[in-house]
């Protein structure tokens, strides 16, 4: 493995940890469903794996060792392919409607005396997580309920 994917499931755990688990957020983007899809799998999937592979051997015997494996595996890719989704996801960059409405985002909160870093034309998703992780922690629930 290269050195570039345990970059990627740093920035997905990171992204993660950043985005705003808001159930108002889930009805325009998939990160709410693949984060918490992510959190259950990451403790679950080691047990299940164990439990697959070794009811493969209980049941067909020692000959089904690489098929037990194989199984094995494949659950315990499960949330490792999460965080891999969610790093390519925080380094991808936004679309220009996202851009603008984060735009209008950082204004009102610098109105409110809040202070955000402005997005620059190289935005990406992780920015625009930071950027709602602020907002919903200060902006009141009527802002939210006109989206």
């Amino acid at each position: 493995m290269s050195i570039k994917v345990f970059k990627t499931l740093g920035e997905g755990h990171r992204y993660m940890k950043t985005w705003p688990m808001v159930r108002q957020l889930s009805f325009y983007f998939p990160e709410y469903r693949v984060i918490r899809a992510t959190q259950i799998a990451v403790p679950l999937m080691p047990l299940f794996a164990l439990l697959a592979a070794s009811s493969q051997l209980y049941i067909h015997g020692w000959a089904f060792l690489p098929q037990a494996i194989t199984i094995a595996l494949f659950f315990i890719s499960l949330p490792i392919q999460g965080l891999l989704w969610l790093g390519w996801r925080a380094r991808h960059p936004l679309p220009l409607t996202l851009l603008d409405w984060c735009d209008q985002l950082t204004t009102k909160l610098t109105s409110m005396g809040i202070h955000c870093r402005p997005l620059g034309p190289r935005a990406c998703y992780l920015d625009m997580a930071l950027i709602l992780k602020s907002a919903f922690e200060r902006l009141d629930e009527h802002y939210w309920e006109e989206l």
